[in-house]
């Protein structure tokens, strides 16, 4: 017969039982309680080992979020610069000029001011910014059959349009290329995933400037 150990303060008067023990009723009641209070202790610490993984892996996702964000943030900016060039240009006499540094992973929007073209004075600016580690240029291949990857490439914008086009492909941490493709006769500036293969090159007297 199963004996309850646990002790309780009663008056033997009032139907208690002699030496301090339970009654049997109230002994396995008392039990079933000891094993519930433990059972739920136990439920309460495998909801926090649970809780906590889901935590890890919110946080984990969060990250890579945030690091795809940063690469869309970063290629968005370059793109939104190449669009400001091609509309200011086209709502004016005023030529522009983005110049894409391979070697310093950079990128510059200017206003031509000088007919010395090799030249960039400070006023002339507009825009200028680095790219971090997770998004670098890989190589730059104009509509002429150009191509580089490890000079500067330059995207020159007047009120006919693009001087030239072609193609400017970034890589992300993991090494995903995607490619901003820069139309000079419809002056669009698109975001594609993938190495975009311009169809045929041109010849860069096209469109004058």
């Amino acid at each position: 017969m199963r004996i309850c150990t646990a002790q309780m303060r009663f008056n033997d008067r009032k139907g208690g039982s002699p030496g301090g023990r339970l009654p049997a009723d109230e002994c396995s009641v008392a039990c079933r309680f000891g094993l519930s209070r433990g059972f739920t202790f136990i439920e309460l610490m495998i909801v926090i080992v649970i809780v906590g993984l889901f935590a890890v892996l919110a946080q984990l996702r969060l990250f890579g979020l945030l690091r795809r964000n940063t690469f869309r943030a970063q290629v968005q900016e370059f793109v939104s610069a190449m669009r400001m060039a091609a509309t200011a240009a086209s709502e004016s006499d005023r030529r522009y000029e983005v110049i894409i540094d391979l070697a310093e992973q950079s990128f510059l929007l200017r206003q031509i001011t000088s007919p010395d073209l090799s030249q960039i004075l400070d006023e002339e600016v507009i825009v200028e910014n680095y790219f971090s580690e997770n998004c670098r240029v890989a190589y730059v291949e104009f509509d002429d059959g150009d191509y580089t990857n490890e000079d500067r490439a330059k995207f020159r914008a007047g009120h006919a349009g693009w001087q030239y086009g072609g193609v400017i492909v970034f890589v992300d941490e993991d090494d995903n290329p995607y490619s901003v493709v820069v139309n000079r006769l419809s002056r669009m500036i698109v975001l594609r995933e993938g190495e975009v293969e311009l169809l045929e090159p041109k010849a860069k007297d096209d469109v004058p400037f």
